[in-house]
Formats: structure tokens, sequence, C-alpha cells
């Protein structure tokens, strides 16, 4: 690489390009692959009252009582589950996989839970990979 094609940081044109290219293109991306991988988890959680072993494990009184508080806070508050998924999805707490099979479990609609994941997971990846930009700020 010649003096005159490189940065003062050291990065050519040419790796910045790129650098830009993935850090508009890796959240959306990583985002849908999340989400994806949650479904199953939320399509586990939803079809875990089919399953003799699982269902006794849910009928479990402190299981059965945790689910009774969930159920009576989000039963027809899609705004209120909307809120607890999409802090869950942003950031992780409560645990985005634990909630992910708490929502099937309660049947929360799929679109509630599928676009409050992809907004929480892109806006934590972006911000991430914002922050990696200001790293050098640090040293």
């Amino acid at each position: 690489m010649s003096s005159e094609s490189s940065t003062s940081a050291g990065i050519s044109p040419e790796s910045r390009a790129e650098i830009d290219r993935i850090e508009r293109t890796d959240p959306p991306v990583a985002a849908v692959g999340q989400v994806t991988g949650k479904l199953l988890w939320y399509w586990a959680g939803a079809g875990t009252t089919r399953l003799p072993w699982l269902r006794s494990k849910l009928e479990s009184p402190r299981i059965e009582a945790a689910m009774t508080r969930w159920r009576g806070r989000t039963e027809g508050r899609p705004v209120y589950t909307g809120l607890v998924l999409l802090a869950s999805a942003f950031a992780g707490l409560p645990p985005f996989m634990v909630m992910s099979v708490v929502a099937g479990v309660l049947r929360v609609r799929m679109w509630l839970f599928v676009g409050t994941g992809l907004v929480g997971r892109f806006l934590r990846f972006w911000i991430v990979l914002e922050a990696a930009d200001f790293a050098w700020l640090l040293f």
C-alpha cells in the first residue's frame, strides 16, 4: 500500500468503504438471524403444553405461579407486552431467550414477538457497531 493511498490511521479508502458497508448491513442481518433463532424457542414454548413431560414441569407450583403472574401482566395488554419484549430484545433483561419461551407459552401474537424482537435486536447491534467507531478515543 502506498503512502498516498493510505489515511493517517493506516486504513486505505477501499478498506474504509468496506468497513462502512459492513456496518450498514450487519445490524439488520444479525437482527434477522437472532429473531429467527428465537422463533424456535417461541415455538418450543408454544408447543410445551402438548408434551406430557414438559407439561408436568409447567404444572409445578413455582412455575405455575410465575406463569400466572406473567399471564396476568400481559393478557389484553399488547403495549405492555411489547415493551417488555422490546426491553428484553434490546438490553437482554430479562434474557431474550427466556422471554421467547414465555411468549410462546403465553401465546403472544407472533407479529408482536417478531416485530419487537427485530427492532430491539437491530438497535442493540447498531449501537454496538456505532460505539466501536469511537473506541479509538479510549486509547
